[in-house]
């Protein structure tokens, strides 16, 4: 059912959170999991929250590497993807071109980002998205 599960990360606490159901689903249907973070490009007209806001490619690099073990010694091999530009729209770009199933994401709430619940990450994603989207509380 899910063959390919993609996984946006940021140094929040939701995708730390978010992250026992990534494991929990990909282990249950042994699917693919690719790993992505996104570099905001500063022309970016999106207002990400200071947790959401990746900065440079080696905080990403970082970030990845970090996740990746975290799965690995769960027993989950992982791809990783680092690119640069607008989050949600390069989720969902990235979430075409690999043939993702599922999207899976932490969960922001209304104030976690100076426009509100309209503005997020999150939010975009769901309304852009290819595939289905699950948003972890």
């Amino acid at each position: 059912m899910f063959n390919t599960v993609l996984f946006p990360i940021d140094q929040s606490r939701e995708t730390r959170e978010a992250a026992d159901t990534v494991a929990n689903i990909v282990k249950t249907y042994n699917s693919r999991l690719v790993l992505i973070s996104v570099v905001e490009n500063p022309a970016s007209e999106e207002i990400p929250s200071k947790e959401d806001k990746m900065s440079s490619a080696e905080e990403v690099a970082k970030l990845l590497q970090g996740a990746q073990a975290l799965f690995s010694e769960q027993g989950i091999e992982t791809e990783i993807i680092e690119r640069e530009g607008m989050p949600s729209f390069t989720i969902c770009d990235v979430a075409d071109e690999i043939g993702a199933d599922l999207i899976i994401m932490g969960c922001r709430g209304l104030g976690l980002t100076t426009e509100g619940v309209s503005e997020s990450v999150t939010h975009r994603v769901i309304n852009l998205s290819p595939c289905p989207v699950l948003i972890v509380p």
